[in-house]
């Protein structure tokens, strides 16, 4: 059903001369009548994973532009004719741009939007970059809402091979590696639909975390302090929460205690009043990073439950984070090659 609102909406783009294609990895629904419905290019693959999915459908194209999203967008009419008026200059090599929740996504998902894009805890991701100007250089633009040159990805040899997931991030890395450059046009938004609360959230969240960490172990240029971070977050907590049970049982958390810096500071007050205070901080930063942030669905209720659901994520993407370790160590450099890793059950 998503499939079919995808293409119902590419169907009717004011810039009309494109080709549609599915690359169609063994699904057992109606994929292909969908396609036929709209005239979409119906490729069967027999790949498992993405990556491997849109190299065999490039493979047998001939096109000078590629554009990607994903089967759970709403892509506005102009979209395609927004993205491709950027190539008329050569030192264009691709353009991309932020994706937000839709209109009709659940009060849950609207809460995922916003906590995708807050201004400081989740700052790392691409789904809600919003720079100024009209066509800013950046170093990656997710698969969701991205065009391509086509000499570009044949030079680089499309996707990484086998990549599991963050293929988009890795084929970013080696079209820069190979020269090109990446722009964003901050006003051609993708609605994308978010995941729901609180299981297929956090497990798409944990997926995050394990793709990403591996794929830079391949790819080095690709990873930043914070994706290492967010690996602490998880055992941080727990040793947080210990602490503060060590220190309320302990007389840590008598009422004369609070809200004040007086009296003596021993071991079971630090350990119940130091945690409970960096959680206030925590809470009160992501309230803040909401309420500043990009989602066009911040709102009283949203940006409230903001902490609740940057906790989650940042939870999730740790234990990601910590899979990830204990995989490299086993594996080495072939971790994050097989089937793909999803949250969803794919079709197509």
């Amino acid at each position: 059903d998503e499939l079919d609102i995808v293409l119902e909406r590419l169907g009717k783009q004011t810039y009309p001369h494109f080709e549609i294609v599915i690359s169609d990895s063994k699904s057992k629904d109606h994929t292909k009548a969908v396609c036929e419905k709209y005239g979409a290019t119906w490729i069967e693959d027999p790949s498992r994973n993405r990556a491997d999915a849109c190299n065999f459908a490039l493979n047998q194209m001939d096109h000078d532009l590629v554009l990607f999203t994903d089967d759970d967008t709403v892509p506005p009419l102009d979209w395609v004719e927004k993205l491709i008026r950027w190539f008329d200059d050569p030192e264009v090599g691709a353009v991309g741009g932020p994706n937000f929740a839709p209109d009709d996504d659940p009060f849950g998902a609207k809460c995922a939007d916003v906590a995708f894009c807050t201004k400081f805890m989740t700052a790392g991701t691409r789904y809600g970059a919003q720079p100024k100007g009209e066509l800013v250089p950046i170093t990656h633009n997710p698969g969701v809402n991205c065009a391509h040159r086509m000499a570009n990805l044949r030079e680089v040899g499309f996707f990484e091979e086998g990549c599991i997931g963050a293929e988009d991030v890795v084929l970013d890395a080696k079209i820069q590696r190979a020269g090109h450059k990446l722009f964003i046009d901050p006003s051609n938004v993708m609605p994308h639909r978010r995941r729901r609360p609180f299981k297929p959230y956090m497990k798409q969240m944990r997926n995050y975390g394990y793709t990403r960490m591996v794929a830079n172990k391949r790819w080095p240029e690709i990873a930043t302090w914070s994706h290492t971070a967010i690996g602490f977050f998880p055992p941080i907590v727990v040793i947080a929460l210990a602490a503060m049970l060590y220190g309320g049982l302990s007389g840590g958390a008598e009422a004369d205690l609070w809200f004040s810096l007086s009296g003596e500071w021993d071991l079971a007050r630090v350990a119940f009043h130091i945690p409970l205070g960096l959680v206030s901080f925590y809470i009160g930063l992501s309230w803040l990073g909401a309420a500043i942030g990009t989602s066009p669905h911040r709102s009283l209720g949203t940006v409230f439950l903001a902490p609740l659901f940057v906790f989650l994520a940042q939870w999730a993407y740790g234990q990601g984070v910590i899979k990830a370790w204990r995989e490299v160590r086993r594996t080495g450099g072939r971790a994050g090659e097989g089937a793909q890793i999803d949250d969803r059950i794919r079709t197509a």
